[in-house]
């Protein structure tokens, strides 16, 4: 039944740094603030921040960006 599900979409609000690769060095990230991304129904972590409510993903998480 999950698998009929579809993905959840959201704006992003912030973008960090990028992770490091196997070598060290720092991938920057593919998506950028203001972009729409769909995501998994059941990824990231929510968290509430000054009463408004956030997710936190990991660029791995994001299925890809909305055009």
């Amino acid at each position: 039944d999950s698998a009929k599900e579809k993905p959840a979409q959201g704006k992003v609000i912030a973008v960090g740094p990028g992770k490091l690769n196997d070598t060290g060095d720092r991938v920057s990230p593919q998506v950028k603030e203001g972009d729409r991304v769909p995501f998994s129904k059941y990824g990231g972590t929510d968290v509430n921040l000054e009463g408004e409510e956030y997710l936190i993903l990991r660029e791995d998480d994001v299925l890809g960006i909305v055009e």
